[in-house]
């Protein structure tokens, strides 16, 4: 009987061993289900939030086409033709302002023999960038 009682007691031990281990489990296994969830539910707000950010921008990508088309349309043909092939090869920008003595497009500053023949060109006249290429939009910034 003492033999049993004692064995009975072990048992007991390693069954009350077994229940707080598996509480700390559920505890844990808990926590990490809560985790996965406030991490589920903040993926979906953003998901939702990056949807929005795409339709709005894909609204925006229209009225700035719409736009372009206008004003293109006010654009001399041989100058359109110029911009787009500038455009085709300068990574979808054509035309860069000038400030301050330097190409917006390289953001290399122009040397003065540059300078001095953009300073004498007339107003009309279509000035490039030599380094780039690009097509310089001359404003009262241009410092020349």
């Amino acid at each position: 009987m003492t033999s049993l009682a004692k064995r009975q007691g072990d048992l007991e031990e390693v069954v009350l061993e077994v229940m707080e281990h598996r509480e700390t489990i559920q505890t844990r296994l808990a926590k990490l289900v809560a985790e996965r969830d406030e991490a589920q539910a903040a993926r979906d707000a953003a998901e939702i939030r990056r949807a929005a950010a795409e339709t709005e921008i894909d609204d925006e990508v229209v009225a700035i086409t719409k736009q372009r088309a206008v004003v293109a349309g006010t654009i001399p043909d041989d100058l359109m033709k110029l911009y787009e092939k500038v455009r085709d090869q300068s990574h979808g920008v054509a035309a860069a302002p000038l400030l301050q003595r330097r190409c917006e497009g390289c953001r290399l500053e122009l040397g003065i023999t540059d300078l001095a023949a953009i300073r004498a060109a007339a107003p009309d006249t279509i000035v490039r960038c030599e380094n780039c290429r690009r097509i310089l939009v001359r404003t009262a910034e241009s410092g020349l």
